[in-house]
């Protein structure tokens, strides 16, 4: 089974929200615009929850957790779980 992984299109840092391609679709009412001229239904991505969402590992391509260490520098960087690559 393949699995499709989704784009964000943008990220609401101050709410904690994500709006991603195709998921959460809502359905709104219009009246009759210059950009909509029939009006009526309108389909819309509508934002969800940061936590909701999980990166993707470098190496594998699969979701992964995140973790967090020292690096030689000292700096603390994310690395995924999974792989234990640094996640730049």
């Amino acid at each position: 089974m393949k699995r499709r992984y989704r784009l964000v299109l943008s990220i609401q840092k101050s709410k904690g929200r994500a709006i991603v391609e195709g998921i959460n679709m809502v359905s709104k009412s219009t009246k009759p615009t210059a950009k909509y001229p029939q009006g009526g239904i309108i389909k819309l991505e509508a934002p969800i929850q940061l936590s909701n969402l999980a990166l993707i590992d470098p190496k594998s391509g699969k979701p992964t957790r995140i973790g967090r260490r020292k690096n030689e520098d000292g700096k603390t960087v994310r690395y995924a779980k999974k792989s234990g690559e640094e996640i730049k």
